[in-house]
């Protein structure tokens, strides 16, 4: 049963570092949740209780800082109110008519229209819009580092 346990955990850690490059999987929740699994399986004794709570909190965190890097990125390259509502608009439009990339694609025509639509012109709005790219690779390059230490932790566990 622990040998399940430890395969069912690494494919969740390598799900984790899949979801966070694909918007509709949660990434940074997986990974950790493969912790669990792993400390689960081997007794609780990989990880002490101090890690996995400051894991857990890690994991929130990059949850969090997910949705609001891009709107950062955004107002670095001077968004308006109206680009950012535009940014999580399209995001939300972009996951049921495109997905899994229409949230980023999404997001970025969102702060384009939102920012058109709030009276910038067109290379003003295009800057907004890049912005909110920025931020989103950003965000992606933060989950990615998290989950993949992550899976640095579980491999070097693992055995």
């Amino acid at each position: 049963m622990m040998i399940v346990l430890i395969i069912i955990g690494f494919l969740f850690a390598l799900v984790g570092l899949v979801g966070c490059i694909l918007p509709v999987i949660p990434g940074p929740p997986l990974s950790f949740f493969s912790l669990i699994i792993l400390s689960y399986a081997k007794n609780w004794e990989p990880f002490g209780v101090t890690f996995l709570i400051i894991m857990a909190g890690l994991t929130v965190l990059a949850t969090i800082l997910d949705y609001v890097v891009p709107a950062i990125g955004a107002k670095r390259y001077g968004a308006s109110k109206a680009g950012i509502w535009g940014s999580i608009i399209g995001m939300i439009l972009g996951l049921f008519i495109f997905p899994p990339w229409g949230v980023l694609v999404g997001a970025i025509l969102g702060a384009f229209a939102g920012e058109l639509a709030g009276g910038k012109k067109g290379g003003k709005a295009l800057r907004a819009s890049w912005g909110v790219f920025v931020g989103n690779i950003m965000g992606v390059g933060l989950k990615l580092a998290f989950s993949g230490t992550i899976l640095f932790f579980y491999i070097k566990e693992m055995f």
